[in-house]
């Protein structure tokens, strides 16, 4: 008989260690509470638009490579790749914009336009970030963060001081180009921290960027999604929408026992929570929970957000894929989200309009468009607000653009904080997981084997080694060895 699995949740995570622990010959069973599949990666259609609900981004496409080659298929299997040119645009407070070309020496020759002697400084840069690229993804993200030792070896030991020193610092030693620093300083954004609180060493999300590229898969990133489910039940998966767990069972030798689901109590021996880690605790007798609400209060999360699902009547002019807006203070808006938590003065923006390169996300002639406002988690969110933070980004929006958008807008569709609790039951409504600080950075992060219950496991943002797509495809991976080891 096999070994049974019971996986909560079904973002990336879940569906990365689903296929894992089925190929291990274990019988796996997905339980999602919404009705449909993928998470925070879910799709929203209507009126012939179709929109990415979570991730819009594809970077590090040798993780997904990797992910796929571990079952000997590959990405194009299941969904087509096209490479970004550009990459993205950056629209800056002066109205002038960047883009950033999909072939590096045109991104050295950007730099040293707009700054002479930068190339060569973003070069070396570059250099550092590429070699710690592929110590990272080669090595220490695919580490369980079980001991400090896993960080130590001769590569990392040799590179302590990156541990020490801050994005934010080595990015300014010698760029002083604003705007150029403000597009070094950029990708940590995905690691849910300020770039002066984020260790020097994660300058490999600069490679990941400049280096590797900025991909769309053809139908949005919940192709990704549909190709892993796919997947999952080649190998056997049993999946389960529309259900919700509302308790874990443990016996009086604090293992596993059960699950309530759907109000009915079923047994499990074996559990993995791709869930909010901290939801997923607050289902258990608090007895046998690893941390306290005071434990979570203090650590920094990473930011929640405020998001608009746009269907507009006209193709969008003098704009990319993605575009940031970056015209405002990133310092004030950083500080209204860590330091001193409330809805942003002017806050930053970024948009998206899958419609430029991917035909198949609007009626022709019209433009799907995602626009993302980063906030503090845990703020008020009521519908006043967001409509007038639309109405403040809609009016910057069609100053830097030099377009009356606002008219042109066949239907728009929100998702805040409130969304983030009640879809995901995410902790504060964060939209991104626990920021990647040195303080909680590998082993210093909430531990993937509960540490007072007996055969439940945990997998996703929270846990390591963070958050992001990537990472997540990882933490699944790392879930699935830990339960293969201890059955073993």
């Amino acid at each position: 008989m096999k070994k049974q699995v019971y996986i909560i949740g079904s973002g990336f995570s879940s569906l990365s260690a689903s296929c894992y622990l089925a190929k291990a010959g274990y019988k796996v069973t997905v339980l999602e509470k919404n009705d449909s599949l993928g998470g925070r990666a879910r799709q929203f259609k209507k009126e012939g638009f179709t929109f990415d609900l979570g991730p819009s981004w594809y970077w590090m496409p040798d993780v997904f490579e990797r992910f796929f080659a571990d079952f000997g298929k590959k990405p194009s299997d299941f969904y087509t790749l096209d490479k970004l040119s550009p990459g993205y645009e950056v629209y800056f407070g002066d109205r002038s914009s960047l883009k950033i070309a999909s072939k590096l020496a045109e991104i050295y020759e950007l730099f040293e336009n707009e700054e002479k002697g930068s190339a060569k400084h973003l070069k070396t840069f570059l250099d550092s970030a590429k070699e710690n690229y592929d110590t990272a993804i080669k090595d220490l993200v695919y580490k369980p963060g079980i001991s400090p030792l896993e960080l130590v070896n001769t590569t990392t030991i040799s590179r302590v001081t990156q541990f020490f020193s801050t994005i934010r610092k080595q990015v300014r030693k010698n760029i002083k180009s604003s705007k150029l620093i403000q597009i070094l300083e950029f990708p940590v954004l995905f690691l849910g921290a300020k770039p002066d609180n984020t260790p020097a060493f994660y300058n490999f999300m600069n490679y990941a960027d400049f280096g590797l590229g900025t991909w769309h898969p053809r139908g949005g990133m919940y192709k990704v999604v549909e190709g892993m489910v796919a997947l999952a039940k080649t190998l056997g998966v049993e999946f389960k929408t529309k259900a919700t767990v509302s308790k874990i069972l443990t016996d009086d030798q604090k293992n596993v026992t059960g699950l309530v689901v759907n109000g009915e109590e079923i047994e499990a021996n074996m559990i993995l929570s791709g869930a909010d880690y901290h939801h997923t605790e607050t289902l258990l007798d608090e007895s046998v929970r690893q941390y306290s609400e005071k434990y979570w209060d203090k650590k920094t999360f990473a930011p929640s957000s405020l998001l608009f699902y746009v269907g507009f009547d006209k193709k969008i002019e003098n704009v990319s894929h993605h575009t940031l807006f970056f015209d405002t203070d990133f310092d004030v808006h950083a500080a209204e989200i860590y330091d001193n938590p409330k809805w942003p003065t002017d806050p930053l923006f970024y948009a998206n309009f899958t419609s430029i390169t991917d035909p198949t996300s609007a009626p022709e002639g019209k433009e799907a468009g995602f626009f993302l406002i980063p906030l503090a988690p845990g703020i008020e969110d009521t519908e006043a607000l967001r409509a007038e933070y639309f109405d403040k980004i809609m009016d910057r929006f069609e100053q830097r653009t030099n377009q009356k958008v606002k008219s042109s807008v066949l239907f728009k569709r929100s998702f805040c904080v409130n969304d983030f609790k009640g879809a995901y039951n995410s902790y504060k409504g964060n939209a991104y997981g626990m920021a990647n600080t040195l303080l909680q950075t590998a082993f210093l992060r909430p531990n993937i084997k509960s540490s007072k219950v007996g055969n439940l496991f945990f997998t996703g943002q929270l846990t390591v080694p963070g958050p992001g797509v990537p990472p997540a495809l990882i933490s699944g991976k790392l879930a699935s060895e830990l339960i293969i080891k201890k059955q073993s």
